[in-house]
């Protein structure tokens, strides 16, 4: 059985892998011809995101994510990239709500389907941050719904 990380070096490991997000972001070239576009807004750090969505039957067949602001909503909206394309909107609503709920509750134990999004448990203790970890999530959930509804942008405001 392998031994665990002591939790200072775990910490510096989750650090490393939401600055290389921030820094080397994923998914960021804006798709050609998206269903949605969402944008979300915080006001109180000035972080900014920009989510570009296509959909194939329900399902989210490609995304984009640009934006400006701090570590944390740049490489939360980075890292979510990987995680809900190919994914149905159901499964993405529910990602979406298992993470914001591991961002409210920072005893919890992460819920594995988030994968390296554990990383994020540690904003979790600074509530002043947790609305820039979930700002893409909360961006994706109301482009979703914009979608839902028939419409091509939403705009959200934490």
């Amino acid at each position: 059985m392998p031994q665990s990380l002591p939790e200072p070096e775990f910490d510096q490991l989750y650090r490393e892998l939401i600055l290389d997000h921030y820094r080397n972001p994923r998914h960021r070239e804006p798709l050609a011809k998206p269903d949605v576009v969402a944008e979300g807004y915080n006001p109180l750090c000035g972080d900014e995101v920009e989510i570009r969505l296509s959909f194939d039957n329900g399902t989210v067949s490609d995304l984009s994510v640009d934006g400006r602001g701090c570590s944390i909503s740049q490489a939360s909206g980075s890292m979510l990239t990987d995680l809900v394309i190919g994914k149905r909107a159901d499964e993405v609503r529910s990602l979406s709500g298992l993470f914001t709920k591991m961002m409210t509750d920072p005893e919890g134990e992460p819920p594995e389907e988030l994968g390296d999004l554990e990383a994020f448990q540690g904003v979790a203790k600074f509530p002043v941050r947790v609305k820039c970890a979930t700002l893409a999530w909360h961006t994706l959930e109301d482009g979703i719904q914009q979608h839902d509804e028939g419409g091509h942008t939403a705009r959200h405001e934490e």
